[in-house]
């Protein structure tokens, strides 16, 4: 995809423009939270979707633990956020663990619950650092799982796409391949693992419309509040970390204030440039945090509903 008229003419804006006050707001957001394990997290969860939810969410998910091991807690979680909240709440479903007949099951549990919209993913071992293997009598992989889930009920459905190539692919070519094949299963979108600069993501877009993929890419967005946590998530998803953002949270280990400012400035950063380059969808890991996320979304001009520019100035 070729950067057109309009984006360059955005790109220019962008230098020109005071910071981000000119950012027009014409974003859509969504946001991915995990289901808590103690009442404490189970508290900072809440406040987190409380403190979002103003900003008007596409939607919001919950993520699904390896082999399955969070199902109960991530089905509480998105069946309270149906319940209890005005927001589109999309569960995350994996083929781990467990046979076509159980995930139907829990697909169906949702469906009952009022959930309209499943993130469907392949999912890592239970077991860490060993091959994923399908489950026999299972879904073979997310492209499998898209087409049960579509027999079962219209689903709005959301699949992975990997920037830098899934770790376990055997190449870029046979990665895009797979992702072509979770979109013809019947995908609505793809939503990104995170990535670090803005490049790789331009470049993925190029490479996707390359192979005649035309469904909406959203990028995942990773504050990166913990540089050490980030380095570590990184390695296992393949996904390269810049030495200038090393630099830029050396010294930082003990001071979390500063560390939050830099994290803030960094994500915003990157999502001015995603937003010059055509991008108007955000998809935020919140790591079940508000703060950099809302922060964020203020940059580029999300406002909470009921409030116009002005009277949010």
């Amino acid at each position: 995809m070729s950067i057109s008229v309009n984006q360059l003419e955005e790109a220019r804006r962008a230098l020109d423009a005071p910071l981000y006050a000119d950012v027009g707001g014409d974003i859509a957001l969504s946001f991915e939270f995990f289901p808590p394990k103690t009442d404490k997290m189970e508290e900072q969860l809440w406040d987190a979707i409380a403190t979002l939810s103003p900003l008007g969410p596409r939607f919001v998910s919950v993520t699904y633990g390896a082999g399955g091991t969070t199902r109960e807690r991530t089905h509480a979680t998105v069946a309270r956020i149906a319940r209890e909240t005005p927001l589109a709440a999309a569960a995350h479903l994996t083929c781990v663990d467990a046979t076509c007949g159980e995930i139907d099951a829990v697909a169906h549990e949702y469906w009952a619950a009022g959930v309209r919209h499943i993130v469907a993913l392949r999912g890592d071992p239970s077991v860490a650092g060993s091959k994923y293997a399908p489950h026999p009598g299972g879904y073979e992989n997310a492209a499998a799982l898209v087409a049960g889930l579509r027999k079962l009920h219209p689903f709005e459905i959301s699949v992975a796409a990997y920037p830098e190539a899934h770790p376990d692919t055997a190449s870029k070519a046979a990665d895009l391949d797979n992702l072509k094949r979770k979109l013809d299963a019947g995908a609505s979108r793809a939503i990104t693992q995170f990535f670090h600069e803005p490049e790789t993501f331009f470049r993925f877009r190029d490479e996707v419309a390359a192979a005649g993929i035309d469904a909406e890419i959203v990028p995942g967005i990773m504050p990166v509040s913990n540089f050490a946590a980030v380095k570590r998530m990184s390695a296992m998803c393949g996904t390269d970390v810049p030495s200038w953002m090393g630099r830029l949270f050396e010294g930082l280990d003990d001071l979390p204030a500063a560390r939050q400012l830099v994290a803030a400035t960094i994500a915003a950063e990157l999502c001015r440039k995603l937003y010059a380059g055509g991008v108007r969808h955000f998809h935020f890991y919140t790591l079940n945090r508000a703060e950099l996320s809302y922060a964020i979304a203020h940059l580029l001009g999300a406002r909470a509903q009921g409030l116009t520019q002005e009277a949010a100035a």
